[in-house]
């Protein structure tokens, strides 16, 4: 999210609001990544499956998205799946209504299909592709999307690398160093971005990662960063990947974003990722930086975490206030709901 948009993202919260949304905007995607927590059997929790769920396709995913945008007036929109450019036509007409209505839009894709060349013109659309590693273990876990694939499909575009690092990417020397080498000398990523495997409970796949194993990663990109400007890892979001939140309760990114799933009504919770996360080892970006910046204390005093949680409860009070207000008025003679 821009700078400017903090003031109003404040705001927001104290009328009782999220600023932010993620749409799952669909079930489908051709690929079957290990790991991928949007097809976890517990991903919506006691709801079906999201393979199963009831999806939309053309006009009426367009006007539906349109109507929950506009039932949450995100300042900040997270468009996810599935695999979002199995809806290309779709978002062809949706992303320019949604610069129109200053929306910030992340699209986060696997880049398995082109990216429509006339979306680098829309302002408000931020690209972010998701590469597992270096060509060897991304395209055995990311086929058919792989980097030769991937590399024609984001010609003419300026995005964001991301990768989530597992525990099968380490044990190699200067494995990261390389990753953000590759990256750095393509001219379409204009940022590297890194996040750690978050687990479920009874994780036991080869993907989860040890304490100390974080630690020394956390240390490796430290020094990466230094070398390569493109990797975006301010001692902010550092310090968040060291002390991740203890609950989604005490997560600000979390306790800020609405997320939906692909049929545009059912809630994804406790935060986008869904399931039963073992937040003590949450390494998603967004959730680091956001925990970091709540540590600060403002004049020396309160720190930002507790203005917001006092913001949020106010928020909430004058909302429920505000709905038995509408719900106890008057109906006029001329309302034509009455």
């Amino acid at each position: 999210m821009k700078h400017t948009k903090i003031v109003p993202a404040w705001g927001m919260i104290l009328r009782g609001h999220r600023p932010f949304l993620s749409i799952e905007i669909t079930r489908e995607c051709p690929l079957r990544c290990p790991g991928c927590y949007a097809y976890e059997p517990n991903h919506l929790q006691d709801n079906v499956p999201l393979r199963q769920l009831r999806d939309f396709q053309g006009e009426a995913l367009i006007q539906g998205v349109l109507r929950v945008v506009r039932r949450y007036r995100p300042l900040h929109l997270s468009i996810v799946g599935g695999e979002p450019l199995v809806r290309y036509r779709e978002l062809d007409v949706l992303l320019p209504q949604l610069d129109a209505m200053n929306v910030e839009v992340q699209l986060v894709t696997s880049a398995v299909r082109p990216i429509p060349r006339t979306w680098g013109t829309i302002p408000c659309l931020h690209l972010v592709v998701s590469i597992d590693g270096l060509q060897p273990e991304h395209d055995r876990r990311r086929a058919p999307a792989t980097y030769e694939r991937i590399l024609k499909n984001i010609e003419g575009h300026q995005l964001t690398v991301h990768c989530t690092i597992t525990r099968l990417m380490i044990g190699r020397a200067v494995y990261f160093e390389q990753f953000a080498d590759f990256w750095s000398k393509r001219r379409e990523a204009r940022k590297i971005w890194f996040s750690l495997y978050t687990p479920q409970e009874d994780d036991s796949s080869a993907d989860r990662l040890r304490p100390e194993e974080r630690i020394q990663i956390l240390s490796e990109l430290r020094e990466i960063r230094r070398n390569f400007p493109k990797v975006e890892l301010p001692d902010r979001v550092l310090e968040g990947f060291y002390c991740p939140p203890d609950s989604p309760d005490q997560c600000i990114f979390a306790q800020t974003t609405t997320c939906l799933s692909a049929d545009l009504s059912t809630r994804i919770g406790p935060c986008q990722f869904g399931g039963r996360l073992v937040c003590q080892e949450c390494g998603c970006v967004a959730s680091a930086a956001m925990a970091s910046t709540g540590r600060y204390r403002i004049a020396g005093l309160l720190t930002v975490s507790s203005i917001f949680a006092g913001s949020k409860k106010l928020g909430e009070r004058l909302g429920k206030i505000q709905g038995a207000a509408k719900a106890t008025a008057p109906i006029s003679a001329g309302d034509p709901h009455g």
